[in-house]
């Protein structure tokens, strides 16, 4: 498991292009489930491509932040192995 958010981007970085899902926490009891790429990694937070045909947005950016206190996790789509951040 990642512990420090350097760790979280390099692990990011490696994904790049990649698809993935996105799990939200959004308040009490719910949680959003968003599909999309990973576009791109900068110092504070990384951008996803958003599925076009499930959302009304482009894009959603996150912090590393939210991953290192588990407000989000990342399922990203590969053959037989699931790989989460």
């Amino acid at each position: 498991m990642p512990t420090s958010i350097n760790t979280i981007k390099e692990k990011l970085d490696s994904h790049l292009g990649d698809t993935l899902t996105v799990v939200a926490q959004a308040g009490r009891k719910k949680v959003t489930r968003r599909r999309g790429v990973l576009k791109e990694t900068f110092p504070a937070v990384f951008v996803v491509d958003l599925d076009q045909d499930q959302n009304n947005f482009k894009h959603v950016s996150y912090s590393y932040t939210d991953l290192l206190t588990k407000t989000i996790t990342l399922k990203f789509d590969y053959g037989a192995e699931n790989a989460q951040a």
